[in-house]
C-alpha cells in the first residue's frame, strides 16, 4: 500500500491556490444550472473555465473518463457522463463532482443543486448531505483518527433516515487525484491512520435518500441507487493542520 504523502509548505500553497480555482468553478457553473440546459452544456462550460484558469481538468481522459465534469443526475449517485441528450428538467437535483491541475497539483470537489423548484424532500437530502460533510470535519483535526470522521458523517447521515453508499470513498489528494487514504463515509473496523498536519484530504459523503446499495451501468461509468431513490453527493478537499482543518475549496 502507497504510504499517505504529507504535504511540504510549498505543496500546501499550490494547493491552496488549486482549491480556490476550483470554487471559482463551482460558483460559475452554479449560475447556469437551470431547466432546459444539458449535461454536455454544463461540461463544456466546465471544460473552459477550467483552461481559462491556466489549469488542467482532473477528469478529463482519466481512466478513460471522458468529459471534465461528472454531472449525475437523481438517482445517478456519481460519475455521469455529460451527454447533449440529457436534460435537466424543473425538479431534479443535479450533482457536479469536479478537479483541477494546477501546476501539477490537484484539488477535488462535488456540489448538488436543485433544477428550478425542487421538492421539500429533495432540498432535505441535498442539505443533509453537505452537513454530514461538516459534521465529518469536526473530527479532521491532529491526533484524531481517520474514522473519527467516517463515522460522524455516518450518525449524521443515518440519524435523519438516509443511507450512506458504502461502494465509493473519499480519499488522500495532492500530486495524483486518488492517493492514499482511502476515506470511508461510514464506520469500519478500527480507527484507521492518525491524522497529522501536512495530509489532503478529498471528503466526499454520498447520500441515498432509500437504500444504500448501487450499480454500475453499461458505460461502466456512471453509479446509481438499485431502488432508484434519490441521491446527492457534497465534497470538498480539506488540510490536517495543528488546530481547525482548513477547506481548499470552498470560497473564502
Amino acid at each position: 500500500m502507497a504510504a499517505i504523502t504529507i504535504k511540504s509548505a510549498k505543496e500546501i500553497e499550490l494547493m491552496r491556490e488549486s482549491g480556490r480555482i476550483l470554487a471559482l468553478v463551482h460558483e460559475e457553473l452554479e449560475k447556469i444550472i437551470e431547466p432546459g440546459i444539458s449535461t454536455m452544456d454544463i461540461d463544456k462550460k466546465g471544460y473552459e473555465l477550467i483552461k481559462g484558469f491556466g489549469c488542467i481538468p482532473s477528469f478529463l481522459n482519466y481512466n478513460g473518463y471522458p468529459a471534465s465534469i461528472c454531472v449525475s443526475i437523481n438517482d445517478e449517485v456519481v460519475h455521469g457522463i455529460p451527454n447533449k441528450k440529457h436534460i435537466l428538467r424543473e425538479g431534479d437535483i443535479v450533482s457536479l463532482d469536479a478537479g483541477v491541475i494546477y501546476k501539477g497539483y490537484h484539488s477535488d470537489a462535488a456540489r448538488t443543486h436543485a433544477v428550478g423548484t425542487i421538492t421539500p424532500e429533495a432540498q432535505r437530502l441535498i442539505d443533509v448531505t453537505r452537513e454530514s460533510f461538516f459534521e465529518g470535519i469536526k473530527f479532521a483535526k491532529a491526533g484524531n483518527h481517520l474514522h473519527d470522521i467516517s463515522k460522524a458523517i455516518q450518525n449524521h447521515v443515518e440519524s435523519n433516515g438516509y443511507s450512506v453508499v458504502r461502494d465509493l470513498v473519499g480519499h488522500g489528494v495532492g500530486r495524483e487525484l486518488h492517493e492514499e487514504p482511502q476515506i470511508p463515509n461510514f464506520k469500519t473496523v478500527g480507527r484507521g491512520p492518525k491524522l497529522v498536519p501536512g495530509m489532503t484530504l478529498a471528503i466526499e459523503p454520498m447520500v441515498n435518500a432509500g437504500a444504500y446499495d448501487v450499480w454500475w451501468l453499461e458505460d461502466d461509468w456512471t453509479v446509481v441507487t438499485q431502488d432508484g431513490s434519490l441521491s446527492a453527493h457534497y465534497e470538498n478537499t480539506i488540510l490536517i493542520t495543528e488546530d481547525e482543518p482548513e477547506i481548499f475549496t470552498l470560497k473564502k
